[in-house]
């Protein structure tokens, strides 16, 4: 998926989620598993990230992935030497050319951008992110770097949605308290979380205008990688950069 902006075309915010189909990699996770983390063969990962980077026409190395913890760390990153770099769950750049990326197969992947400023992020959102405040973070370091929340554009990549989320009542309410839109009923009545909800809500209070949701449901939609559905499996990726 990508989005057009006003920028100039050389630090045009440029972004694309994957999904299942293409890859190298054999059941469970079948075929474009793009995570090194659970129990894939490692040569078949790194293929798929090797056909990634030939996809974006990038260098494989521009590549930058995180070892994610479902936390609310943020790294600021100006070069791509540290890879992956580890215990965060977002990455923020101002730097052309650097290719973000977060896995997920349930999480929220969060991909932000400000076209005016030419900065991005990408976020790791999953129930505990959320609760910790990951994405007030990494909106709070790309400011740093000069972004505008008026100015950021933010999609929200797909995931669980509400209707198969299901948690026991006390989790969904620590989440509601961060991001209350998040409290749900799952399609058996009973407590559920929805996460992307939550998160478009925290995002706008925080000021940004634009919040465009990638409506895939991946417990529901078969070409997506689902912890909850599957058990051992792949992760797809979203990834975003300055082109």
């Amino acid at each position: 998926m990508r989005s057009e902006s006003a920028a100039p075309p050389a630090v045009r915010p440029r972004r694309v989620v994957t999904d299942r189909r293409g890859g190298r990699s054999r059941a469970p996770y079948d075929t474009f598993n793009l995570g090194d983390h659970v129990g894939d063969d490692p040569a078949d990962v790194a293929g798929n990230r090797r056909r990634l980077a030939g996809e974006l026409r990038v260098p494989e190395d521009r590549l930058v992935w995180m070892s994610q913890v479902h936390g609310s760390g943020v790294a600021i990153i100006e070069d791509s030497d540290e890879n992956p770099v580890a215990g965060v769950d977002a990455l923020v750049t101002s730097a052309p050319g650097l290719v973000l990326c977060v896995l997920a197969a349930d999480c929220v992947p969060v991909l932000l951008a400000d076209p005016v400023a030419g900065v991005v992020a990408a976020v790791h959102a999953g129930r505990e992110g959320v609760r910790r405040g990951v994405v007030p973070a990494a909106l709070a370091a790309m400011t740093r770097l000069g972004a505008r929340p008026a100015d950021v554009e933010a999609l929200l990549g797909p995931a669980v949605c509400g209707l198969d989320y299901e948690v026991p009542a006390a989790m969904q309410a620590e989440v509601a308290r961060v991001a209350p839109a998040s409290a749900v009923r799952t399609r058996k009545g009973t407590p559920g979380l929805d996460l992307r909800a939550g998160i478009a809500e925290v995002l706008k209070g925080a000021g940004v205008r634009q919040v465009v949701h990638d409506p895939r449901c991946t417990v529901e939609d078969r070409l997506l990688f689902s912890h909850r559905r599957d058990g051992v499996t792949g992760r797809q990726a979203a990834v975003v950069w300055l082109g």
